[in-house]
């Protein structure tokens, strides 16, 4: 007689601040919540109802408002709770932008609450963007393998200390408008003419560099992102930025260390790219241990 397979099936839950794509997020098994994001009195879910192309049109028009996010409310996160279970679910790792940053861990910690029969664990990943998506991809390929759910939170909080975001910032204005740094701060970059720098740090942004150059900026973040061994590495832009020429500066600097096919490009989505402007160009490593 042969022995029933008892492996759980483990589902990953994360939200639209992950910045993976649909086509990403749906080949790796991953629900993803959409934030809130409104342009003036024109409210939309990231990546359901405003695409990443969608978004950056309007967030580049002329005199278009600014945009502020939001956390989705904790009905939004039970219901895909809901789904994930009612498709077979036997538990949960819903992996999540930093809890400083944003209150979406709020909402996803009322949203457990609702079931407190399941098995459901959060990883507050003190990053975001790609720093939250590499670790999403992570937890969905040990899902893949079997591994419990609670072992892949474990794994997956220890290897958030691995990650590292480095982003050159065209300029520090829309950091102040979103409300992530002080606008004395943004006032002397502007004033100064600074390309900065920024990394996030135990879940709060810091501008780390002031180079005076775009070009001196976007080298610096390139000896940043590749100057320790690199497990994986995601390239980030915001249009207009030529994401994919950067990729290629990356991936030549990294060339014999990992393979380039691995190295993702993605474009800052419309959760994140309100708070960094057009014409970044960045990335998030995972470190090898």
């Amino acid at each position: 007689m042969v022995e029933e397979n008892l492996v759980s099936r483990v589902a990953i839950v994360t939200d639209s601040a992950a910045d993976l794509s649909p086509e990403m997020a749906a080949a790796a098994g991953i629900a993803v919540v959409p934030l809130a994001l409104s342009f003036g009195s024109e409210s939309f879910m990231a990546g359901t109802q405003l695409s990443t192309e969608d978004f950056w049109q309007r967030m580049t028009a002329p005199d278009a408002p600014f945009p502020t996010t939001a956390a989705s409310s904790p009905g939004d996160f039970k219901a895909a709770y809901d789904k994930a279970f009612a498709d077979g679910a036997d538990a949960i790792v819903s992996v999540h932008v930093a809890g400083s940053l944003s209150g979406t861990l709020k909402a996803v910690q009322s949203a457990r609450a609702f079931l407190p029969d399941r098995e459901i664990h959060v990883v507050d990943t003190g990053s975001a963007s790609m720093g939250e998506g590499l670790l999403a991809l992570m937890g969905a390929e040990m899902a893949g393998l079997g591994v419990a759910a609670a072992e892949i939170a474990r794994i997956l909080t220890e290897r958030a200390k691995d990650i590292d975001v480095f982003v050159a910032l065209d300029t520090l204005e829309y950091l102040k408008k979103g409300g992530r740094i002080s606008g004395a701060r943004a006032a002397i970059g502007t004033l100064l003419s600074f390309k900065p720098i920024i990394t996030i740090r135990d879940g709060v942004v810091e501008a780390i560099e002031r180079p005076r150059t775009s070009g001196k900026a976007r080298a610096r973040v390139t000896e940043l992102l590749t100057e320790r061994p690199v497990e994986r590495i995601a390239i980030l832009y915001t249009p207009p930025a030529d994401g994919d020429a950067y990729r290629r500066e990356v991936a030549e600097r990294l060339a014999g260390s990992i393979d380039p096919a691995t190295i993702s490009l993605q474009p800052v989505g419309p959760s994140v790219g309100p708070h960094l402007g057009p014409g970044c160009v960045g990335g998030v490593v995972l470190l090898k241990r």
